[in-house]
């Protein structure tokens, strides 16, 4: 199990900070797409570290297009040596259309093409192929030399799909390298719902789960002492119950028994009344989708959960100490027995 931190977004710290994870032995750094563009970030940190991998967690496809999205992932990875892994989402309507200005179309075979006009364009620049793609969203067929990357040498850019229902699981399997669970889900929502989905998505490719890259960090309520504990379950409450409006991910809440909680949810978003929001996330449902305790307990239950599937998480604890810190990555990225 690789083992990711986040960095900040603002600019002048990127370089420090991006060394110092480098130096606590985490595999990847990630940087979310929120209130900053992804790729500077990750660029500046591409020139301050020397192995860790670079990821997007993720990068809004639909805000741009194919070409857009290739163009900059290419750059990015060729620069740092290989070390990018792109990781898309779709956002969701509102944001692409209103805040984006862009069309939104049927998001999982919207996706679907995206991804593949982005793979007909590495084919392009990598092996030489003639580009011609011509899709229902998208349609690239002109790259003249001018307008190709020299610099084609190295591998091309992974591309990991963030999903969470069955369309856009079944998109990743059968077109990405891999794909980002979203925090809001469970052990039991993964093993009886997701694995299954990508399991035939890959069978359409004839490939398994070994090849494919499998990325989740769930929610953490880490405390060392009583305190610090309330007060990172009182923030993984909050987390849950805004994260239970969407109606997206209303089937992880439906799968536990859980599904009319939504309905109550939805209204107290609207109007606002967040407290009572979170004191209708129980301590059942912050211990099912979220991972409770100190430190060391978290990581223990982290590996009893997960290791046998997942290959890539992430892991933020503040205040811990460096060894500390180390000897946690270690025990989360040893091999499972």
């Amino acid at each position: 199990m690789k083992v990711d931190a986040s960095i900040p977004t603002h600019l002048s710290s990127v370089a420090n900070a991006a060394r110092a994870i480098e130096a606590a032995g985490f595999d990847g750094l990630k940087v979310a797409e929120l209130n900053h563009d992804p790729f500077l970030p990750l660029t500046i940190a591409a020139e301050h570290t020397e192995r860790i991998e670079l990821l997007t967690s993720v990068a809004v496809a639909f805000a741009r297009n194919p070409m857009t999205m290739a163009q900059i992932a290419h750059d990015l990875n060729a620069f740092s040596g290989g070390r990018l892994v792109l990781g898309l989402g779709s956002q969701v309507r509102p944001h692409v259309e209103r805040r984006f200005s862009m069309p939104w179309g049927k998001p999982a075979r919207q996706m679907r093409e995206f991804i593949s006009a982005m793979q007909a364009i590495f084919d392009c620049w990598y092996d030489g192929a003639r580009l011609d793609f011509e899709g229902e969203y998208y349609r690239h067929n002109l790259m003249p030399a001018t307008f190709t990357p020299e610099d084609t040498d190295g591998p091309r850019p992974r591309i990991i799909l963030s999903a969470t229902g069955p369309l856009m699981t079944k998109v990743a399997a059968e077109t990405a390298d891999g794909m980002m669970m979203h925090p809001f889900s469970s052990e039991r929502y993964i093993r009886e719902v997701t694995l299954p989905a990508i399991e035939a998505g890959l069978a359409t490719r004839g490939r398994d789960l070994a090849s494919f890259d499998l990325d989740y960090a769930p929610m953490l309520a880490v405390g060392a002492t009583d305190e610090e504990l309330e007060t990172a379950i009182a923030r993984v409450r909050n987390r849950i119950a805004f994260y239970g409006c969407t109606v997206a991910y209303r089937p992880v809440l439906e799968l536990h028994g859980w599904g009319e909680l939504q309905d109550e949810l939805i209204p107290l978003n609207r109007a606002k009344r967040t407290d009572e929001m979170a004191a209708l996330i129980t301590d059942e449902i912050v211990e099912t989708i979220a991972l409770v305790g100190n430190p060391d307990a978290v990581v223990d239950e982290m590996r009893a959960r997960f290791a046998t599937f997942i290959t890539r998480t992430g892991w933020s604890v503040p205040g811990l100490d460096a060894d500390h810190q180390s000897e946690l990555i270690q025990r989360l990225r040893a091999p499972v027995d």
